[in-house]
């Protein structure tokens, strides 16, 4: 019996992907997880592995498409079914089953498991199969967390993984819902001044630009400037880089920001929050996944490192050279580029004094960083070369004053200028 495949739910208010490339042929048996499709959405390309077993019976899309959620990309028959494949009017390819010699096969009492491709790649590395794993997630997903615990033999581990759940307290009866709706006025003729050309926006360019009107419309931004004196934590990096790359990993002071953003961020969770306007109520966060802009050929990108408060500098820094390569390659996943509870864009690479970002929907802040200079700096009365790094915390007014924005980038700021105490987590 015919098994159609959806584009499934890609979540955070995501509903269409464009299609990239198709990586089977009608008619062919493939395997479970195998590459299906390459589809762009949300900043990358992402392989969509099959979540099942069997013959590729009709491909419903092609390149260059875009699908939204819900949509059928594939249709599997049963793998030991037979099809014909012909070429009809234009070219079109259409596929009739053949009626097989002997009965088929009954479809397996279990169907594909519940997972997202980040899951279902850790699986396999870990040698761990789906259909045996416990699963915690909601509506039977299975999660990283259940198939690490499934390769340690226990399900003990997952049970300690699992993030504490708290209360929801009612919105109070006076809450009502913050909205606002802008309707763009129209363009005017600029082909009355001379000649013009009209670009096509690729869909990541498109989804940028959604996502920073939504952002800029919506959240009333503020933005609260400092500076750091990193003079010691240079030394300390210097210092350190050939131990670091004995070890394979190659030290930035973007996972020391990141390190000292996410240890004042548990000092100041309203930063590390979402806003739910309709109901009134400030979500707050109790993991501090981190968002890091990185500069690919497309476009600005986002990938998320995931529990930066509970990870070491050395190994944030080996995560975020393979994350950032991953994403200029085009090859993140799709996970990789979600669950992000605050932002940190350095510029600093590119020059300049200063910027001012948008935020980062929903979330509710964004760390920006500039180049950091020599300056003149008068210490004990003398005055002295430093070395001093711009900061621009920019922040949603609706959730914290400026004097919450200023102790916030003060607890960041103080970190930087104590590598000492940001190497032992403090």
């Amino acid at each position: 019996m015919p098994r159609p495949f959806v584009l499934p739910d890609l979540g955070e208010g995501l509903t269409e992907a464009e299609i990239v490339k198709v990586l089977v042929r009608e008619g062919e048996v493939i395997q479970e997880d195998a590459p299906l499709l390459e589809v762009e959405t949300d900043k990358a390309t992402v392989e969509i592995p099959s979540p099942m077993s069997g013959r590729v019976e009709t491909i419903h899309v092609s390149p260059n498409q875009t699908v939204r959620v819900g949509q059928v990309l594939v249709t599997f028959a049963d793998a030991a079914g037979q099809t014909r494949t012909s070429v009809g009017n234009g070219g079109a390819r259409q596929t009739a089953p053949e009626r097989p010699a002997a009965p088929p096969r009954p479809a397996p009492s279990t169907g594909p498991v519940p997972a997202t491709p980040a899951t279902r790649r850790l699986a396999r590395e870990l040698g761990v199969d789906l259909h045996s794993v416990r699963a915690s997630g909601p509506g039977g997903r299975v999660t990283d967390a259940d198939v690490r615990a499934a390769a340690a033999g226990s399900t003990a581990g997952h049970a300690a993984q699992a993030p504490a759940t708290t209360a929801t307290k009612p919105a109070p009866a006076t809450a009502r819902p913050l909205a606002m709706t802008i309707t763009e006025p129209p363009l005017p003729r600029f082909e009355q001044w001379g000649e013009v050309e009209r670009q096509p926006l690729s869909h990541l360019r498109r989804t940028i630009a959604e996502r920073m009107t939504l952002s800029a419309t919506v959240i009333p931004h503020v933005t609260h400037f400092d500076r750091a004196d990193i003079t010691d934590l240079d030394a300390v990096i210097l210092r350190n880089l050939d131990a670091a790359r004995a070890q394979g990993v190659t030290l930035t002071l973007t996972s020391f920001l990141l390190k000292a953003a996410a240890l004042a961020l548990r000092e100041h969770p309203q930063f590390n929050a979402s806003l739910d306007a309709a109901a009134g109520e400030l979500v707050v966060k109790r993991y501090v996944h981190l968002g890091v802009a990185v500069a690919a050929e497309r476009g600005l990108i986002v990938p998320v490192l995931r529990d930066v408060d509970a990870k070491p500098v050395i190994e944030l820094a080996r995560e975020l050279a393979a994350l950032a390569a991953r994403v200029r390659e085009g090859k993140a996943a799709l996970d990789e580029l979600r669950g992000g509870t605050f932002t940190v864009t350095n510029i600093g690479a590119l020059g300049g004094t200063g910027a001012i970002p948008i935020i980062n929907y929903p979330e509710v802040a964004i760390l920006g960083v500039a180049r950091a200079r020599q300056e003149p700096v008068v210490r004990d009365g003398q005055i002295v070369p430093r070395l001093l790094l711009p900061l621009s915390l920019t922040f949603d007014h609706r959730v914290a004053d400026g004097a919450d924005g200023a102790r916030f980038a003060a607890a960041i700021v103080r970190r930087l200028e104590h590598p000492d105490q940001l190497l032992l987590g403090l």
